[in-house]
């Protein structure tokens, strides 16, 4: 889960990175001090997640959330030191609200409630998804995708013309795709749209058949019976 933070005391967002870096699959993206800065953070690293404090100068958090509500935009935790906002803060929309200082505990359930609401979430035109080239974030419709392929620390997004880098792991997208991509094994995800057919060898190898493309990749014996419900399942 990629996470923006939204602090103007850099001690607090200090700290807030400190606990993020003990949570599981969660990414600090960016760290900000103020509504204006988060705006256009939001516009260009497509975030999963803000951990917004409200009391900052300018734009306060609350009217930051209320000009994200309703867009499709990330998911809002406040994380404030005062407890009379909490009222509104729900009427926003937001997956939870942190009293300052926030402990771990309290943070991982926040996490997990986002990623909840996000599985859950309806996603844009089949899904898209966040890749970097040459430092610069691009989005990339699911539908564009051929394979996606873990790689040490990142995803690759293979394309029929090229392939792309994902900040992000194999279980999030799965987890935020759940019926949109299939696992073929525990290092590789097709969309279930490119999955046409199997290839099986004498030598008990089994091979996907993916639509627009001549890559076959693996499908493990763990997977095989997922994989060939999907098929039957058309």
């Amino acid at each position: 889960m990629r996470v923006l933070i939204v602090d103007d005391e850099p001690l607090a967002r200090l700290r807030l990175a400190a606990l993020l870096e003990e949570c599981e699959d969660a990414q600090v993206v960016d760290s900000v001090g103020d509504g204006e800065a988060a705006l256009e953070a939001i516009g260009r690293l497509h975030p999963d997640l803000l951990l917004l404090d409200i009391n900052m100068p300018g734009q306060d958090g609350t009217v930051l959330a209320a000009q994200l509500a309703g867009r499709g935009g990330p998911q809002v935790v406040f994380c404030t030191a005062y407890e009379n906002h909490a009222l509104h803060a729900f009427e926003l929309g937001a997956v939870d609200y942190l009293l300052k200082p926030v402990r771990l505990e309290r943070l991982r359930e926040a996490l997990q409630r986002a990623r909840q609401r996000l599985a859950a979430a309806p996603h844009e035109a089949g899904g898209h998804l966040h890749a970097r080239v040459r430092g610069e974030q691009l989005k990339v419709a699911l539908a564009e995708v051929v394979c996606l392929l873990a790689e040490e620390k990142y995803v690759v997004a293979r394309r029929a013309r090229d392939a792309l880098l994902l900040e992000t792991s194999l279980r999030q997208l799965e987890e935020a795709y759940p019926e949109q991509l299939v696992r073929l094994h525990r290092n590789c995800l097709v969309p279930a749209q490119r999955l046409i057919g199997l290839k099986t060898f004498a030598d008990g190898r089994v091979l996907a058949r993916l639509a627009g493309t001549d890559f076959s990749p693996e499908v493990s014996r763990r997977n095989l019976a997922a994989v060939r419900r999907r098929l039957r399942m058309g």
